[in-house]
């Protein structure tokens, strides 16, 4: 078996999806992608694929190693996220040629259900109930919400208030038997979080997720201690090394993103050392259906894991959605919260490849908005 083609697709409403073909006729997907950025990672795709082409694809470590290492610059997210979409594409080759799920392949499953949770929008603390009690009925029992808007790095009084409000808001609506996780997205400096954080406990959050931008990791250690809220971290780390400084701080959950951090082959090693700092998984997706099929099968096989974020029905999935991609939607229904595991080769998707080229003639051009104060400087996004 040898690998014969490859093939990327921009499809909307912010995707990069990835197509390996091998001379057998079996066909790996994969979702290569920084959002804001799937142009930049098609060609880094392109540039990797001359490594691959020809290549027999059975050895998929052999191949994460060498995409990894044949060149001299390394990492970062363009890289990283090129080579975890062909990283996904190869294990679901492997899982197809031997007629098994990729879970099988990574040591078998250890539980027969992942549960899943919803993103929530809506700055109005009224309008984020409505958007709650709608994901409560699609059936989720976890969601998770923006801790604020555009705000300053050092928030005011009215600021915090907000915050604690809009909390409170939804977990009026949850109750005690639902969950709910607050994304603070970086936006608060240091010592904001440090005031925030103590106020969020008596609402119980599930986790309070980047309370800083990743390049203040060295104030980790201080937010941990400070915090009786779970710190999570880790959609903008891209390998194990990015991801031991901060389980040494001592974050609670590890979220890495398959389609950034090295795709399966390089989290289920990050999944492995939080489980020696005592942390659980909680991949990052807010992506589409091969990046969360993927998910779905670290998830499956990985002892410490904790919930999977999933994007269906995003507020921001605008001309698209995921399950139009996929040939069976079904696959990823969450009737109880949990999505059920399966014994379909592979990923467990059938990528409908006739919606993807059709979408790719339309492409897209998603960029993230660009927010700045009443004063003009830049607010973090």
């Amino acid at each position: 078996m040898r690998i014969t083609r490859i093939e990327t697709f921009l499809v909307p409403p912010r995707w990069l999806l990835c197509r390996v073909e091998t001379d057998d006729g079996i066909v790996g997907w994969g979702e290569p992608v920084v959002e804001g950025r799937a142009e930049t990672v098609r060609a880094a795709v392109g540039e990797l694929s001359d490594l691959l082409l020809g290549e027999d694809p059975t050895p998929v470590e052999h191949h994460w190693q060498r995409l990894t290492k044949a060149a001299f610059y390394r990492g970062g997210p363009v890289l990283s996220s090129a080579v975890a979409g062909l990283d996904q594409a190869l294990w679901d080759i492997a899982g197809k040629r031997l007629g098994v799920p990729v879970h099988q392949l990574l040591g078998g499953p250890v539980r027969d259900r992942v549960r899943v949770y919803g993103w929530v929008g809506g700055d109005d603390p009224a309008e984020l109930a409505d958007a709650v009690s709608a994901r409560v009925e699609s059936g989720l029992t976890a969601v998770k919400m923006n801790a604020s808007g555009v705000m300053g790095r050092s928030a005011t009084v009215r600021e915090i208030d907000a915050i604690v409000d809009r909390l409170a808001q939804v977990r009026e609506v949850l109750g005690p038997d639902r969950d709910v996780a607050v994304d603070f997205h970086g936006r608060f400096n240091a010592a904001t979080a440090r005031r925030v954080l103590p106020l969020l406990e008596p609402l119980r959050p599930m986790f309070a997720e980047e309370p800083l931008l990743p390049e203040y990791g060295h104030l980790l250690p201080d937010i941990v201690r400070c915090s009786p809220v779970p710190i999570a971290t880790g959609e903008r780390l891209y390998g194990r090394t990015d991801f031991l400084p901060a389980l040494q701080a001592g974050i609670a959950v590890a979220q890495p993103d398959l389609s950034h951090a090295g795709g399966i082959s390089e989290v289920r090693r990050i999944a492995s050392l939080a489980e020696t700092f005592d942390a659980v998984l909680a991949p990052h997706c807010p992506l589409g259906p091969v990046a969360l099929a993927a998910s779905l099968q670290i998830a499956f096989a990985t002892p410490n894991f904790l919930i999977q974020e999933q994007s269906i029905g995003i507020h921001y999935n605008k001309d698209a959605e995921l399950l139009d991609y996929v040939v069976d939607p079904g696959v990823f229904a969450f009737p109880d919260g949990n999505i059920h595991r399966t014994d379909a080769p592979g990923l467990g998707v059938e990528v409908d490849e006739d919606a993807v080229r059709r979408a790719d003639r339309v492409g897209h051009r998603w960029r993230p908005p660009v927010w700045s104060h009443d004063d003009g400087s830049f607010a973090e996004w």
